[in-house]
Order: structure tokens, then sequence, then C-alpha cells
């Protein structure tokens, strides 16, 4: 008797990408490609990519209905499962689309927000991911059930809001009440270990930079912390700190923060804000650029974007031009927005060295360098200075305690007079 054999393997979701060009038709041609990544990362194929030049995008379709018309027959050619469109679409575009194209429909703010349902691991951050699902969906309601069932799973249907769909207004409100409240107490845990940091000398160094340039990589290289590196977008999406120690007993903590990307929805700037907030109280931005993109420039523009929406200034910045063993232009590489630039190689660890350095440089830019004997009954200012400085030698002498530290200008008064300078 024959033996039937089923595939029980997970059918990946087909999709076609639609994005629409007002003026540059060629970077509208590379946010597809990212989107196309993007995709990957979801778990979904790319089958097709349309492009349609207009003036201006369709308030009611977001395409024209002769680009509907197409795209309906490439749906069928291909059997996609869903049609994403590269910008956020209104509550009027989505239905619109979705009743004419008679398939899923869903924006490149569900792709992202599903990618980071996805890969949250830690309740934060899946608080924070629920968060933006949920104020998305809020804005963006959809009606009836029978709407719902026929467009069954895959992307924008998972992770913590997967049942929310269901949810009327008032429900969904009074989640994101609950969910901002747990948050709440999320960020005064995550603000009284930051006034702990600030009471440790220990400066902070937050690694910054767009997604998929190498952070996860560059934060393992320096201090062995274990962080999932994978070249896919959003690999990891936790932020981690951990601390290194340098060969002259110099120490940093090292920040990763969340991968910044083009189009970052508004939702996630806002649900993230305190995780991405890490970049605002550490003492110097460490920005991680992956030189071997075509994009280079308009990814540094979008971190550089980013920060200012977040209200990160006055911080010295490190540029670290990450993958130089795949650099193949020619001449400087250059950011006019950074104090220092360095050429690294995250993965086979060239110019780490020099990296170090030059934040150390950066970071003491700010600090005076004190050295100074202090009388054995002044042990009480040693211990001062220890907490509110880097105490790089200390010695006990005949005539008191030698101390050679870097402390922060503000504080050198506190210093100053008796002992020895």
């Amino acid at each position: 008797m024959g033996e039937t054999l089923y595939d029980t393997a997970e059918r990946e979701e087909r999709i076609i990408l639609v994005g629409v060009s007002t003026s540059d038709e060629e970077e509208v041609q590379r946010s597809l490609d990212e989107l196309e990544e993007l995709g990957q990362t979801a778990g979904a194929v790319t089958v097709a990519k349309v492009i349609q030049n207009r003036e201006r995008v369709h308030s009611g379709t977001y395409i024209g209905k002769g680009k509907i018309q197409e795209i309906k027959e490439l749906v069928e050619k291909y059997h996609a499962d869903s049609v994403v469109c590269d910008d956020e679409l209104t509550p009027a575009q989505y239905n619109n689309l979705q009743e004419m194209l008679e398939v899923k429909v869903i924006d490149r703010t569900v792709m992202i927000l599903d990618i980071f349902a996805k890969r949250a691991s830690t309740s934060e951050g899946k608080l924070q991911v629920e968060l933006a699902q949920l104020r998305y969906r809020a804005s963006h309601l959809i009606g009836g059930r029978s709407e719902l069932s026929r467009l069954g799973g895959g992307i924008g249907t998972r992770g913590p809001g997967e049942q929310k769909l269901e949810m009327d207004r008032r429900l969904i409100k009074e989640r994101i009440t609950f969910v901002r409240r747990e948050l709440q107490q999320v960020q005064r845990t995550r603000e009284l270990t930051r006034k702990k940091r600030q009471e440790n000398p220990i400066p902070v160094v937050a690694i910054v930079g767009y997604t998929n340039a190498g952070k996860s990589t560059l934060i393992n290289r320096l201090t062995d912390a274990g962080v999932l590196s994978e070249d896919k977008l959003f690999a990891t999406l936790d932020p981690t700190t951990r601390k290194m120690k340098m060969e002259n007993g110099e120490e940093m903590l090292f920040t990763d923060t969340v991968g910044f990307i083009r189009k970052l929805p508004h939702h996630l700037i806002q649900a993230f804000r305190s995780t991405l907030e890490e970049a605002k109280y550490a003492d110097a931005i460490l920005h991680v650029v992956d030189c071997s993109n075509p994009d280079m420039d308009v990814q540094m523009h979008t971190v550089y974007e980013t920060l200012q929406k977040l209200d990160v200034k006055d911080k010295p910045v490190v540029t670290a031009f990450n993958k130089i063993d795949q650099y193949e232009g020619q001449g400087m590489l250059k950011d006019l927005q950074a104090d220092q630039t360095v050429r690294i190689s995250a993965k086979y660890g060239d110019g780490i060295e020099e990296m170090l350095s030059v934040i150390s440089d950066v970071l003491k830019e700010n600090k005076v360098l004190l050295e100074k004997v202090f009388p054995y009954e002044e042990g009480a200012k040693v211990n001062q200075l220890r907490k509110l400085g880097q105490v790089m030698e200390e010695e006990y002498r005949n005539d008191g305690i030698f101390v050679k530290a870097y402390l922060e200008r503000e504080f050198l008064y506190l210093f100053e007079g008796n002992g020895e300078n």
C-alpha cells in the first residue's frame, strides 16, 4: 500500500511591492529594494515591484486606477498573497485598495512593526511593539469581520497585536492605557539605572547607526556580549549595555540601540523613545556606517535626522566607517557632522584599537587632568574623586595619597586648594 507524502513546510508569503515616485524614481527604486529586504526579514518573497510616476500620491487609492488594474493582473499571475505599499497608507487608501485588489494590502509601517513583533524578546521590547501596533491600528481601524477572515495570516497579523485586530476603538484605547502604564514602570526602572550609571565615573558610549550597519557585530567584538548578529535588517531589537576594559585599564560602557531606517514609522519612534534615548544620556555617540553600501550618504542622513527628532544634540560623535574590507570606493570617507572618523572592520577587527583610542581622546576633551597629593586626613576627598572622575593612577606616599585622574571641569573646584598640585 503506497504512502501519501504531504509537504508540511510553511509556504513563504508572496508579496508585490508598490511605490509612487513624485520626483526621484531612483530614490523610490532604492527604497523598494530596502522594502524587499524587509520582506525577506519578515519571511516573505517578493514576486514583483511596481513604481508609478505621478505628480502626487493619489489621495483615495495611493496609485491610479490603471496601475491598480495592472497590479490586480500581477496578483493573479504570480499568485501573490499581499500587496505592500512603500509609504504609510491612510485608512481610506487602505480600504479602497483592499476592496479593488481583493487581496491583503499592507504598508511599510506594518511590515516594520511585524518584524519588530517577531524580533522583540524582552518584556519591554514586546510592550513597546504592542503599543506601536495598537496606535497604528487605532488610526487604521478595520471594519467588518468578514473582511478579516478573507485576509488570512502572514505579515501584519502576528505578534502581541495579533488578536487586537478584532477590537473596537474602546477596547484598543483601554489596552493602550494599560500598556502605557506598564511601560512607564519600565521607564522608571531605566531612569534609575541611568542615574546609577551617572554616579559611576565610567563613560557611556551609545552605538547608533542604520539597520544592518554592523552595530551588533561591533559590540560583540568589543565586549563578547553574545548579541545576535545576522546579515538582516533589524536582527537585534532590544538594547544591550556592556562594559569594556582597555589594555591601559580604562573602562567604557557601550550601549547598542535599535537600528534606524528611512521612513521609520512615527508610532515606532514614539514607542521606542525611552530605548532610543540611551543616546541622549550618553557621554559620546559612536555612529557606525556601512561604507560598502552605495546608499551610505542617505543612511547617514537618516541617522542624524532621527537623532534630531530625539533631541540628541551637543554630543561628541565618532563615526566608524565599518565593513572597510568590502569598500570599493576611492578617496576619503567623510562625515562632516562627526568630531572624528575612523575606518574599521568589526568582523575582522581592523582599526578597532585606533577607534577606541579616538573615542578615549574625544571623551577626555571635555575633561581636565588633575594630578594631586591629598593629605591622609582628606581621604574622603579621594573617595569623592573616585566617584566623580576617572582615576588613572593612585599611589600611597609618605606625604599623602597621589592621584592622577580625569575630571569634568565643573567638578574641579571641589578638589582645588589644600594638598599639593
